[in-house]
């Protein structure tokens, strides 16, 4: 194929230091950039290091760039390039303003170039969730007009247009498509309707449709389960959600299947514990959701003084459809008996500022998306780490766990013991869990060679 035209919902560069889990300026950044190592659906593979390897007690870590490796203006990515742009994330600001948790990853650990071709990571204490986070760097550098497109990916940006469209040349061997056209869509109708009246020969998000998808023959359709959970920040320090009867109450109490079916048109799956089947540690711990039972949410609140009406904080958007899906949250609690007031906070980087305030009502919806479990028992379960997102859970049998999985290094160790945790998180629950949402794109006739991600990343397959 000499062209593949892409649409999606934008086409935006971001700063080399800022790590997004938006799925198109993933899939842009993917076709470009090159992450450090792959996160393929819980599986880790070669990156820009093409092999790692530990001391045996997972304390120093080395990893080899792969041979050849050069970014698009033919300089070639050396050990100092990772070293240097590791450090400036751990100092850099996410999109809301706010310090990145890698700085607090990364405190004890000394990285060094220990040659042109070899970076090592040395830490005080085992550390093989180094892994999980280096999935997330993805090395660039500006070019001299200081735009951030040189990177050491398959395809190089031969033309730009932000917020418009990007035109891709590709310089790596294989059998991908020789040019690619990224245009921004912002409509998912728009989308599907340029796909039909080939205009465009891949379409993303197409979940995003206000209408249901026919999912019609006439196109051929990929669908695949998002890792990212959408959930609700429970107030475990004060009010009704400090106790765990009533946290495992609202989770009876909910119908996320509900939501699921009638605001989503079916296109998810509800959620088991703080993250998706595809992280580490689901396998291992062969959770199901905890199940809607309302008569099972009013027994376990018997006793239980709410205070007063539940506040139910919202945004408008992100995750999408927020208020519709506190508007069916807050049905399902005046079925048991719950009143609830729901707050609407229209500024959705001032909303994220005051979640990590701890200014969340009694519970406040979020989409945690980090791929990595440890990230997500670090940022928002542990009540030894105290992260950001952290909203009072605290237990000190988790945290026993959770230490135990920090410590372990080999791959089946690591899976159990993040298994224990996820476990004991179904059974003692610091959220309400709703679901993980189904990411859909459209492919015309003929299009071979794409495939879409557990990340909603379009991806070619060489």
């Amino acid at each position: 194929m000499s062209l593949l035209r892409i649409v999606a919902e934008k086409c935006r560069f971001v700063p080399p230091r800022q790590v997004t889990d938006d799925t198109s300026v993933l899939t842009l950044k993917n076709l470009v950039l090159e992450p450090l190592i792959r996160w393929e659906d819980g599986v880790l593979r070669p990156g820009l290091f093409s092999a790692w390897s530990h001391d045996g007690t997972g304390r120093r870590w080395r990893f080899r760039i792969r041979p050849g490796a050069a970014f698009h203006d033919s300089r070639p990515c050396v050990a100092s390039d990772i070293v240097e742009f590791i450090d400036q994330i751990c100092h850099s600001l996410d999109m809301f303003g706010m310090k990145w948790a890698y700085s607090r990853y990364l405190a004890d650990a000394r990285i060094t170039a220990e040659s042109a071709e070899c970076v090592v990571v040395e830490n005080p204490t085992p550390f093989a969730d180094i892994l999980d986070i280096l999935t997330e760097f993805y090395i660039c550098r500006l070019t001299p007009d200081g735009r951030p497109l040189l990177g050491t990916g398959p395809y190089r940006v031969v033309d730009h247009t932000p917020e418009r469209d990007a035109a891709l040349e590709r310089v790596a061997a294989g059998d991908g498509p020789s040019r690619i056209a990224f245009t921004a869509m912002p409509h998912a109708e728009d989308r599907l309707r340029a796909l039909r009246d080939g205009a465009a020969d891949a379409a993303m998000n197409l979940e995003r449709a206000e209408a249901p998808l026919d999912f019609a023959a006439d196109l051929d359709w990929l669908r695949t389960l998002n890792s990212m959970s959408v959930m609700y920040y429970l107030n475990c320090s004060s009010g009704l959600f400090a106790t765990e009867a009533a946290r495992r109450a609202v989770n009876h109490a909910v119908d996320s299947g509900r939501i699921i079916r009638d605001v989503f048109h079916g296109l998810g799956e509800r959620s088991a514990s703080i993250v998706s089947p595809l992280h580490l540690g689901m396998r291992a711990a062969a959770l199901s959701p905890i199940p809607h039972d309302p008569e099972a949410a009013r027994r376990l609140l018997a006793g239980c003084d709410p205070g007063g009406p539940i506040l139910i904080r919202t945004p408008e958007h992100m995750p999408e459809k927020a208020r519709e899906i506190s508007a069916a949250v807050a049905a399902d609690l005046a079925a048991i008996g719950l009143d609830a007031r729901i707050e609407v906070q229209s500024d959705r980087p001032e909303y994220a500022r005051e979640v990590g305030r701890k200014q969340i009502g009694d519970m406040a919806i979020f989409d945690s998306t980090p791929h990595s479990t440890y990230r997500v028992l670090n940022d928002k379960v542990s009540s030894a780490v105290k992260g950001i997102w952290w909203q009072g859970h605290d237990d000190p049998a988790l945290e026993a766990m959770i230490t135990e999985a920090n410590h372990a290094v080999e791959d089946a160790a690591r899976e159990v013991a993040y298994g224990r945790c996820l476990a004991r998180l179904n059974r003692n629950p610091p959220w309400l869990y709703l679901f993980h949402p189904i990411e859909v794109a459209g492919l015309r006739k003929g299009i071979t060679g794409v495939n879409l991600d557990g990340k909603g990343v379009l991806g070619i397959r060489n």
